[in-house]
């Protein structure tokens, strides 16, 4: 289990059945500046939808293979990463950048993690946040860098924390907790650095997205607990009740989060991965019902304030638990998230368990039919696996039947804003050109300003006409899912020939909002 204790996104199962026991970015414009806005064409459901996967460091579950690995080899590890996202038709991929306190990437703030180089603070001799968003935006996948906001570490982390590390620097901070070590969510000043913490990425690069998982407050251990006398005493007036205090102090990290990205960089989407049981019903009449440890109580994480607040963009509750479990019933579940984000602006993906797919109960269709069940719900728009690595080995084959029912064509990531959808602050893809040689056909064209991404659609004739007019009533349509056939941040692809294709691409901008369509090619050789 010590894989499982290093990696609460591992926890689910495991946590249940113990409870039952016991920048280089650069946007379109500022933000309030009043962009420039084309004419496009509303997005549609089923052409956009979140696939993804979390790239994990911790424990160099998935990346990298081990620590000291050179900075080439590192940076070749990666690129098989994003090559295999690719190749998954995944579109999304959440890097672990903080795992305890540390930073995946240069930082003036906290030191370099030690699943780099084998030392906290070991310089691997680059960036490695700069270089993975740099290879994942070329091949059109996002990157959400994923922080732990208080986990410092194992009690054999704490022995070997960097001489900089701000647990060392500020002992105050540090509670620990059986053999973990936490800094304390009840200090306003761990509050305001890990805001500082997170928003120095945003600042400095050009992420996608800021994401969460379930490591809040501790989970639950025998013979511990989580000492803050100290901070209830000197920050818990004006609360009856300690456990409502630190509900408070999670949510206004939450909130200060929230804020300073939506003041910052609006299209950087903040989302959070908590664990799949808010309340049971038998706790809170309006929670599921399930017979699992609670969220709400065990961690303080109170996942429904931060939906109805809207203080997040998307959330992705970890069911990790098959259909027909009986403390937390798959089928239960999904229906009971997809009523809690209804008519809020919150975006809801499954956290699905690809690590689980030998187990007990498990086979290789289980994961395709939870996701045959969740598409009966329209609030369901995607899914998120764990961890990356679960999908080239012990869930390859139920991922490959994933990939068969499920994901046929390539899809636009979601929206970062409602709001500007159909709205788009790029113009037309212009300079268009096809050459063919021999089976393959090469697309070209010139980079449209402000573009962030670009989609590729395979036209027939009929549909080739209708953009040529130039009227969106007509073409919309057209810029379909059956018709899209690549997503690309660089602004040439290669498609395998097709003689009697036409080929029109639109580019996306920082909310990823589509914009218009123009000009059409059809291949010459």
């Amino acid at each position: 289990m010590a894989v499982a204790a290093a990696s609460g996104l591992m926890l689910s199962t495991y946590a249940l059945v113990g409870a039952a026991g016991s920048d280089s970015g650069s946007p379109s414009a500022a933000p309030g500046a009043g962009p420039r806005s084309f004419a496009g064409c509303e997005a549609t459901h089923d052409k956009r939808q979140m696939r993804g996967a979390w790239l994990t460091t911790v424990g160099n579950i998935d990346w990298p293979s081990k620590p000291g690995l050179s900075a080439e080899e590192q940076k070749k590890e990666m690129d098989e990463r994003l090559d295999e996202a690719v190749d998954l038709d995944l579109n999304t991929v959440f890097l672990h950048v903080r795992p305890t306190a540390d930073a995946v990437y240069e930082s003036d703030m906290e030191p370099w993690s030690k699943y780099l180089t084998g030392e906290q603070g070991g310089d691997p001799g680059y960036d490695p946040l700069e270089y993975a968003v740099e290879e994942a935006h070329k091949r059109g996948l996002e990157l959400h860098a994923w922080f732990n906001p208080y986990r410092v570490g194992m009690n054999s982390d704490i022995e070997e924390l960097a001489d900089d590390h701000p647990a060392k620097e500020n002992p105050d901070w540090l509670v620990t907790h059986g053999r973990e070590g936490y800094f304390d969510p009840g200090n306003p000043d761990v509050r305001n650095w890990v805001t500082d913490v997170i928003m120095d990425v945003v600042e400095r690069y050009d992420i996608d997205g800021v994401h969460f998982d379930d490591f809040f407050y501790p989970y639950p251990a025998e013979n511990a607990t989580f000492d803050d006398d100290e901070s209830w005493e000197e920050h818990g007036e004006g609360f009856d009740d300690r456990d409502q205090w630190r509900r408070n102090n999670v949510n206004q990290l939450i909130r200060d989060v929230d804020e300073r990205i939506e003041e910052t960089k609006p299209w950087v989407r903040f989302g959070i991965s908590p664990f799949g049981i808010w309340r049971n019903d038998t706790s809170d009449s309006s929670g599921s019902p399930t017979s699992g440890l609670e969220s709400y109580s065990a961690q303080h994480a109170d996942t429904r304030a931060w939906i109805r607040e809207e203080i997040i963009d998307y959330v992705v509750p970890q069911l990790y638990w098959e259909r027909g479990f009986d403390d937390a019933d798959y089928e239960k579940l999904v229906p009971w998230w997809s009523e809690e984000v209804k008519d809020t602006d919150v975006d809801l993906y499954i956290g699905q368990a690809a690590y689980r797919a030998e187990d007990k109960g498990w086979n290789d269709k289980t994961l395709s039919k939870q996701l045959d069940y969740s598409s009966d719900y329209s609030e369901v728009d995607g899914d998120v696996y764990f961890s990356f690595k679960s999908l080239k080995n012990v869930g390859e084959k139920a991922y490959e039947r994933v990939r068969d029912d499920h994901y046929g064509d390539p899809v636009l990531p979601p929206l970062a804003d409602e709001s500007r959808d159909g709205e788009p602050t790029v113009g037309a893809v212009e300079g268009l050109d096809a050459t063919t040689d021999d089976d393959r056909t090469k697309l070209e064209w010139q980079p449209v300003e402000g573009a962030r991404s670009y989609a590729v659609y395979k036209l027939d004739s009929e549909d080739a006409a209708k953009v040529a007019t130039g009227d969106l009533e007509q073409y919309c349509d057209v810029l379909s899912e059956d018709n899209l056939v690549a997503m690309t941040g660089e602004t040439s692809v290669k498609e395998k020939t097709d003689e009697d294709a036409s080929y029109v691409v639109t580019a996306l901008d920082d909310y990823r909002v589509e914009g218009p369509a123009e000009e059409v090619v059809t291949p010459k050789g």
